[in-house]
């Protein structure tokens, strides 16, 4: 596979070190990584090779820098960026290695003549859309969503998008400024490289990768169904993840309509008279409108106890649910 070269060039050679293996870590970045520490290593790589990107420090003087030639240039500095030339981008040098490679992914642009830094799926035919959702409130099913893709993410890309009106900020998530939100308003500029904007907005749950919540639940409710699959179609193309995790709020518009584009349903579910009673009221709904085919793709995950999941297949058959008097109150 085609990939860019990046050389970091800072005297500080165990930094450089350091940021290289960061760097390399990153699954979805398709880039070949070197590190020198002086300007004369550096001219040399230059008559040896073309240098797609480079990182190079404040430390080396204008003169220097300017003898090297790369496609895009990254300034690394502590001291704000006055020293920086026209062709240099600034990056601060001692924040989070996620930063860095935040800017620099922004800094080479979003759009699709960048591809070249990015790994893509490249058309896998293993790709699953995992929807978690039951009518039974309460039961840990954001809980056993997100241990579902933590465990999946240990042989796999995974990526979880929390699909509730009220997604939860502050509870199993973190506050933060880039959500849901910017992801969709993204994709609806049908421009650019969707999967190089979600490198700079997801977070990170062990292996597992994860979209901050929408924090407005009107939001919420006015998108359609439509443009949910949409967004999972593009991300499947345009990204390095293979499987993707929704958990699904009842209460979205269409929602039959997004869990039939599900490859698979898990549903939690207690033993009990009234859970039984809403695991049958949708049973029912779903065949009457003619959802036969949701049912048959809902795999039962029993929940013992509230927020923590047995995670164990209900013995049952796999399809619509069982009808019993077996579950405990919700």
């Amino acid at each position: 596979m085609y990939s860019k070269n990046l050389v970091i060039c800072d005297p500080e050679e165990g930094y450089a070190q350091a940021l290289a293996m960061y760097v390399m870590q990153r699954r979805e970045l398709a880039v070949e990584v070197q590190v020198c520490k002086t300007i004369s290593r550096l001219l040399e790589l230059c008559r040896l090779t073309e240098i797609h990107l480079l990182f190079i420090s404040d430390e080396f003087g204008q003169e220097e820098r300017r003898q090297v030639q790369a496609e895009k240039k990254f300034l690394l500095g502590s001291r704000g960026g006055s020293s920086r030339q026209e062709d240099e981008i600034w990056l601060y040098k001692y924040q989070s290695g996620e930063r860095i490679v935040e800017e620099f992914i922004r800094g080479c642009g979003l759009g699709d003549s960048e591809e070249g830094i990015f790994c893509k799926s490249g058309g896998r035919k293993n790709e699953r859309v995992i929807g978690i959702f039951s009518p039974v409130h309460r039961i840990g099913k954001t809980s056993y969503g997100l241990r579902l893709g933590e465990e999946l993410a240990v042989s796999g890309n995974v990526l979880y998008l929390n699909l509730e009106i009220y997604g939860g900020a502050g509870g199993h998530f973190e506050e933060g400024e880039q959500t849901l939100s910017d992801v969709l308003y993204y994709a609806r500029q049908e421009k650019g490289n969707l999967g190089l904007l979600l490198t700079t907005v997801v977070r990170h749950r062990k292996k597992l990768d994860y979209v901050l919540p929408m924090a407005v639940a009107e939001d919420m409710k006015n998108i359609r169904s439509k443009e949910w699959i949409e967004l999972i179609h593009r991300i499947l193309e345009q990204s390095i993840y293979d499987v993707l995790i929704l958990d699904i709020d009842e209460g979205l518009p269409e929602v039959y309509e997004l869990l039939r584009a599900c490859t698979e349903i898990h549903m939690p579910w207690l033993r009990g008279y009234y859970p039984e009673a809403k695991l049958r009221q949708f049973e029912r709904e779903a065949s009457l409108l003619g959802y036969e085919d949701v049912l048959q793709k809902i795999v039962r995950k029993e929940q013992y106890d509230q927020g923590r999941t047995a995670a164990r297949e209900d013995p049952g058959r796999t399809g619509s649910v069982e009808r019993s008097g077996r579950r405990g109150a919700d």
